[in-house]
């Protein structure tokens, strides 16, 4: 486990600056978030686990909106990672003041092939980092008398279940659950909201083609784009009137039956 800054010398963060750590953010869904953050003026601590050329790009770019990017590195499978790592944020960057827990570990199972090692493993990583992350970051808003928020990122599969991806399921299930949890324990300190995408982006489980035409099953003949995803969590860490709740970006494929994941269609 290191501390990586991007630039150095790194600026000092404004007193009136926000800082938020965003999980996840060196590619995909957790670099756009981090890029749409920073243009709107917050001052981002990108986590990565592997990933640190990717992160180092991420950074550099979210540099060109607000100065004094930095990188993190932690394994959320351990915890000891884990709980170390909002104290490393804020001594490196002085304050903190939200998580977006977008990192997310996605391996197949199902009722036959599920074991307790692998549940383990995702609850660890999908669930118990985003909850330490949640009670650390509350105890160092209580050090500042200041307020915060936490925004998880879920999946609409929540409200629309099917038999694939069985452990990251329940891990994503337990997390919707602490949401309420966390919302009520750290209250008003803390707010902790969830945010349910749909189909976002595309894998190496699903072709081109296959993404375009999967991406128009829902109600509004569209599901969310990255943009969507984005725009959403930028309003929960802005609105000061949600908690404990859940907003579903998914073009109202929750809404629908699907007998599976979109990967194994």
């Amino acid at each position: 486990m290191s501390e990586l800054p991007v630039l150095t010398p790194t600026p000092a963060v404004p007193p009136s600056q926000p800082v938020v750590l965003v999980t996840g953010a060196a590619k995909r869904l957790g670099r756009e978030i981090a890029l749409t953050l920073a243009a709107a003026g917050w001052c981002v601590a990108i986590h990565y686990r592997e990933s640190a050329e990717d992160a180092i790009k991420t950074a550099a770019d979210c540099d060109t909106h607000t100065a004094g990017t930095a990188i993190f590195d932690a394994n959320f499978e351990d915890e000891k990672q884990v709980k170390a790592l909002v104290p490393r944020v804020v001594a490196h960057m002085g304050r903190l003041d939200a998580v977006v827990n977008s990192a997310s570990s996605f391996v197949h199972d199902d009722a036959r092939t599920f074991s307790y090692a692998l549940l383990d493993q995702l609850m660890r990583s999908n669930a118990g980092a985003a909850i330490v992350l949640a009670r650390e970051l509350h105890a160092h808003l209580q050090t500042r008398a200041a307020t915060g928020a936490v925004v998880n990122l879920l999946d609409q599969k929540l409200w629309n279940p099917n038999p694939d991806f069985l452990s990251y399921t329940l891990s994503k299930a337990a997390l919707e659950c602490a949401n309420t949890v966390l919302a009520q324990a750290f209250a008003p300190t803390l707010r902790v909201v969830g945010v349910a995408p749909g189909l976002t982006l595309t894998s190496h489980l699903i072709s081109d083609d296959k993404f375009k035409a999967l991406h128009q099953l829902s109600p509004l003949g569209r599901s969310s784009t990255p943009q969507d995803v984005c725009a959403t969590v930028k309003f929960a860490l802005e609105n000061q009137s949600i908690t404990g709740t859940t907003l579903l970006v998914d073009g109202g494929q929750h809404l629908m039956r699907f007998e599976r994941d979109f990967s194994m269609m």
